[in-house]
């Protein structure tokens, strides 16, 4: 039962729709009209459709095992491909006049960078990065949804124990990233000359 519970807390705490849903909220309650919102919807969909085909793509080559990229090399390879990926999608935000999704989707990219950094010492999790993240930017707007996430990503730190994807260190190293993108998130559109 237990496994259970952990498969569908990691299921949900996927960083794609956690982070996805967390930038359209904040689009949302920004002021994004409905045609925005639909654009930035339709944008963030693409997103994860196309790192779910890549991983499919990758399984279907033979060149992974199972789609999660559980594999070191796998992994890395991965978060190389999402790094280039969130990098591009920052520069599209940035090129359709919307500096604060941009923002946010760079410092997504930071988080996968400092995974990719510390690939040789730690796995950080990423699923715990995101959804502290996550929690950061939701503070923004709504306290009470920021620590509903952090109970949640309590949550998510226990089930990839419970299922073996993380040693405790992976979990320190991934909530401190995560952490870390929060408070520049908050940050840098305070900074003199912020065009936001």
């Amino acid at each position: 039962m237990s496994q259970g519970l952990a498969r569908a807390a990691s299921i949900a705490g996927h960083p794609l729709p956690v982070l996805s849903l967390t930038l359209l909220a904040l689009a949302r309650h920004e002021g994004a009209d409905p045609s925005g919102l639909v654009g930035i919807g339709a944008g963030l969909a693409v997103f994860a459709a196309v790192v779910l085909g890549y991983s499919w793509w990758r399984v279907r080559q033979g060149h992974w095992r199972h789609v999660d990229a559980s594999q070191a090399a796998e992994r890395q390879h991965l978060n190389r491909f999402l790094l280039g990926l969130l990098l591009a999608a920052a520069a599209v935000a940035a090129l359709a006049g919307l500096p604060l999704l941009a923002l946010r989707l760079a410092l997504a990219g930071l988080l996968v960078l400092v995974a990719l950094l510390l690939a040789r010492w730690c796995k950080p999790s990423l699923h715990l990065a995101f959804a502290v993240y996550a929690a950061a930017l939701l503070a923004i707007a709504w306290p009470a949804a920021a620590i509903t996430m952090l109970a949640f990503a309590a949550v998510l730190a226990w089930s990839r124990l419970r299922l073996a994807r993380h040693a405790p260190r992976d979990l320190v190293a991934g909530f401190w990233a995560g952490a870390l993108a929060g408070v520049l998130a908050r940050m840098v559109p305070l900074l003199p000359g912020w065009q936001g």
